[in-house]
C-alpha cells in the first residue's frame, strides 16, 4: 500500500507551522517574556532557537524522512528503532508526551467552543472570573469533591474530538486543505488585534511591560531554562509530530530549509502575539486603575478571564473582537491537536 505524501512543500510547511504554532504562542510566550526580563529574555530565547530548536527540528524531520525512504514507516518509534535497535522507547516516549498534551488541548478546545458561542452576547460579563469558574466549569471545592458531569462541557469535548477525527481520517489529503485556512487565519487575526490594541488607551504601557529590559536576568539560570523550555514546547519537539509529518515528504526534500521556515515563522508569530496580548493588558490595567503587573497572566486565566474582561470594556465592536479572539484560539488549538493525534496513530499503524 503506497504511503501518503504532501502535495507540495508549502503544504508541509503550513502543516508543520500549524503544529508548532499553538496555544503556547499566544498565552505562554508573552507571559514568559514578561516574567523573565522582558526584552532581555529574547537573547537566551534566540540562542535556544539556534542551538536547540532549529538543529533538533532538522534532526526530527530527518529521522522521519529517512524512516519513510529506508523502512517505509511513518511513526517515531519504528524510525528510531531503525536507526539503532533498542531506541524504539525514545519514539514511544515522545508519543506519550503527545498523548498527555493532546488530552489537555482538547479540553481547552471544548471550553473555547463554549466561549465562541457565548461571545455573541458577551455572556461572561460582568464578572469573567466568576463566569469561568461557576457557570462554565462548575468548579468544586477541591479534588476530593467529585461533581457531576457538566453537560455543555461534555458536549463541547465530544465535538472537539470529532473535529480532530474529521481532520485526519483521510490523511494528508484533508489535512492539506485544512491548514490552508487554519494557519494563515489566526496570524491575520493576531495582526488585527495588534493594530486594534495599539489604538486603545494604555496600550503603550502594556508594551513597555512586555519589553522592559531587566539586564540582571541574563545571569539567572531559571531564565535560560525558561527559554529552552519555551523553544521545545513551541516548536513541538519531542512529541513525535515532526518525524511523522516529515515521513510524508518526498525522498530528496530539503529538510534544513523546511526546518528553517518552520522555526522562523514560529518565532515571528510568538513575538507578534506578545503585542496582541500586552496592548490589551495595558488597556485593561488603565480601565481598572491598576498596574499592568496586576492583570498580567498566562495560561487559561489569560484567555478565559483576563482577555474576555478586556474585550467587554472595549469601546468599539466588543462582540466582533470577542468572536475573533476565540476563533483564533480554536484554529491555533486544532492544528496542534490533530498533529499530535496523527503522530500517535502513525506509531500504532507501523
Amino acid at each position: 500500500m503506497a504511503r501518503e505524501q504532501w502535495s507540495s512543500r508549502t503544504t508541509f510547511v503550513l502543516a508543520a507551522v500549524g503544529s508548532a504554532v499553538g496555544l503556547g504562542n499566544l498565552w505562554r510566550f508573552p507571559y514568559v517574556v514578561y516574567d523573565n526580563g522582558g526584552a532581555v529574555f529574547l537573547i537566551p530565547w534566540l540562542i535556544a532557537l539556534v542551538t536547540a530548536g532549529f538543529p533538533l527540528l532538522v534532526l526530527e524531520m530527518a529521522v522521519g524522512c529517512w524512516g519513510r525512504s529506508k523502512l517505509d514507516v511513518s511513526g517515531a518509534p519504528a524510525a528510531f528503532e531503525g536507526l539503532r535497535p533498542g531506541l524504539r522507547w525514545i519514539g514511544w516516549g515522545t508519543l506519550a508526551n503527545g498523548f498527555i498534551i493532546v488530552c489537555y488541548y482538547v479540553m481547552i478546545m471544548g471550553l473555547t467552543l463554549i466561549y465562541l458561542k457565548d461571545s455573541f452576547n458577551l455572556a461572561w460579563e460582568p464578572d469573567a472570573g466568576s463566569y469561568f469558574n461557576n457557570a462554565v466549569l462548575h468548579i468544586s471545592s477541591g479534588p476530593g469533591e467529585l461533581n457531576r458531569i457538566v453537560p455543555v462541557v461534555f458536549v463541547a469535548l465530544i465535538v472537539s474530538w470529532i473535529a480532530i477525527y474529521l481532520s485526519i481520517f483521510k490523511g494528508t489529503k484533508v489535512v492539506s486543505q485544512i491548514v490552508k485556512w487554519t494557519v494563515p487565519l489566526p496570524v491575520i487575526i493576531i495582526i488585527a488585534f495588534v493594530i486594534r490594541g495599539l489604538t486603545l488607551p494604555g496600550a503603550m504601557e502594556g508594551v513597555s511591560y512586555y519589553l522592559r529590559p531587566e539586564w540582571g536576568k541574563l545571569l539567572d539560570s531559571k531564565v535560560w531554562l525558561a527559554a529552552y523550555g519555551q523553544v521545545f514546547f513551541s516548536i513541538t519537539l519531542a512529541f513525535g509530530v515532526m518525524p511523522a509529518y516529515a515521513s510524508y515528504l518526498p525522498k530528496n526534500s530539503d529538510i534544513s530549509l523546511n526546518a528553517l521556515w518552520v522555526t522562523a515563522l514560529d518565532a515571528a508569530i510568538s513575538f507578534t502575539a506578545g503585542f496582541a496580548v500586552f496592548t490589551i493588558l495595558g488597556f485593561l490595567a488603565l480601565q481598572q486603575g491598576v498596574d499592568v503587573s496586576d492583570v498580567a497572566a498566562g495560561g487559561p486565566g489569560l484567555v478565559f478571564v483576563t482577555y474576555p474582561t478586556a474585550i467587554g470594556l472595549m469601546p468599539l465592536w466588543p462582540v466582533l473582537f470577542g468572536f475573533l479572539f476565540f476563533l483564533t484560539l480554536i484554529t491555533l488549538a486544532i492544528d496542534s491537536a490533530f498533529s499530535l493525534v496523527e503522530a500517535i496513530v502513525a506509531g500504532f499503524q507501523d
